[in-house]
């Protein structure tokens, strides 16, 4: 077991992200057994949830005559419109079945407000209104984190990025983590990460 000052954060291991979800990322499935894998290891394990309503404004069907995965300008900055997913209550917005929740010291759900999207763990797309997870951390005596899940150049990346910028040792386990990889988003999400001094395992 690792030292009690490292966490496990795995990020949005739902049905949605899943094959055959509404957001499918590739082989979104095959990250599971490593992320049950790592809980064993740490003294905490926090799990994120993606919790989004029906009319939420990231949706392209709440934007006439938008295309999923164009991009649009909400009063935060560039917004990519995604298909619905996620939606509270939904079987899609469910973890995934294999996932060991019950490892969990807490569950984060994230981006319930419709008017602003959430990728991050700890704010959300407006970069201000923070998720309540770092005074978490901090009450914990948590100083080192370990990020998995879904998707590598989204949410995992903007959580471990907010990390890093909050002073927090953090890595990223690659082969825990699958990309949606929309518009050369992996590379300069790695890029970023790797210039954030995050480590890439």
């Amino acid at each position: 077991m690792r030292p009690k000052t490292e966490a496990l954060i795995a990020i949005d291991i739902q049905n949605d992200f899943c094959p055959g979800g509404a957001l499918a990322v590739a082989q979104g499935d095959a990250v599971v057994a490593p992320v049950n894998a790592l809980m064993a290891e740490f003294p905490v394990t926090i799990l994120t949830q993606d919790w989004h309503p029906a009319a939420h404004s990231s949706f392209a069907g709440s934007h006439p005559g938008a295309a999923p995965f164009s991009q649009i300008a909400l009063p935060y900055g560039k917004q990519v419109l995604w298909p619905a997913h996620c939606v509270i209550g939904t079987q899609g917005a469910a973890f995934h079945p294999g996932l060991n929740t019950d490892q969990a010291d807490l569950i984060l759900r994230k981006g319930s407000d419709p008017a602003l999207d959430s990728y991050s763990a700890f704010f959300e797309n407006d970069r201000q209104t923070a998720t309540g997870l770092e005074g978490y951390l901090r009450t914990r005596g948590i100083t080192t984190l370990t990020f998995a899940g879904l998707a590598t150049d989204f949410c995992v990346a903007w959580s471990a990025l907010d990390a890093a910028r909050l002073g927090f040792s953090v890595t990223v386990r690659t082969d825990a983590c699958r990309a949606i990889d929309l518009d050369g988003s992996l590379r300069q999400a790695m890029s970023a990460m790797q210039a954030a001094g995050i480590s890439l395992d």
